[in-house]
């Protein structure tokens, strides 16, 4: 009985809050890292062990806020499946590269969630927070290889989310996008073990 006690207790709320955090940091170090925005408008912070960047560009912090904040309502009730980053060309609109971010749905762990009468994961914390050091230290080594970005753009980020939503005022449904002549690569995957999180960034091909 008391090996039950001390087992860790994430909530469904609490994973869906690690998964924004990590989108949160993962949208800033692309943004940062693909030089979209001066580098001077963005500060180091300590997150999972490692060191990140964060922008202080307060209209990329409302919008990265109210966006994440909604975000972590629809995956709570498993409307979201994926998070898109997507990086324009502003000359010509053309979309460039693609991060997905692909939200999986998990059981948790069954018999503490009966006995907690909710849904929970049982999952350490600090395992948790390495998988995601992991993935984070990917993305920077990822953006090292990509093309390089000679033009100006811009960035958009669409939620995939299911039909039933109700949309926020001043927020509008987007069109699919496509990238021309695609290479894709997956990133690892990291799990709250109830969500798992995978991301895979498409950019296209330089002639």
């Amino acid at each position: 009985m008391s090996q039950q006690q001390t087992k860790n207790c994430i909530t469904l709320r609490g994973s869906a809050q690690i998964i924004c955090e990590y989108l949160k940091f993962a949208i800033n170090s692309v943004l940062f890292q693909r030089g979209l925005y001066p580098p001077e408008t963005f500060k180091a912070e300590q997150q999972y062990g490692i060191t990140l960047l964060i922008t202080e560009n307060d209209q990329i912090k409302s919008f990265l806020s109210n966006l994440l904040s909604q975000s972590e309502e629809w995956i709570v009730n498993k409307k979201v499946s994926k998070l898109s980053l997507v990086i324009i060309n502003v000359a010509n609109k053309e979309v460039l590269e693609c991060w997905d971010f692909n939200v999986q749905y998990e059981e948790g762990d069954i018999e503490l969630s009966k006995e907690k009468k909710e849904t929970v994961g049982s999952k350490d914390l600090k395992k948790i927070q390495q998988e995601i050091r992991d993935v984070m230290l990917q993305v920077a080594a990822t953006i090292s290889y990509l093309p390089f970005l000679d033009c100006r753009c811009t960035f958009d980020v669409l939620i995939h989310a299911k039909t039933d939503c109700d949309i926020p005022e001043k927020w509008a449904e987007a069109e699919p996008i496509a990238i021309a002549n695609a290479q894709n690569v997956k990133l690892k995957t990291f799990s709250t073990s109830l969500h798992n999180m995978e991301t895979v960034v498409s950019y296209k091909l330089v002639d």
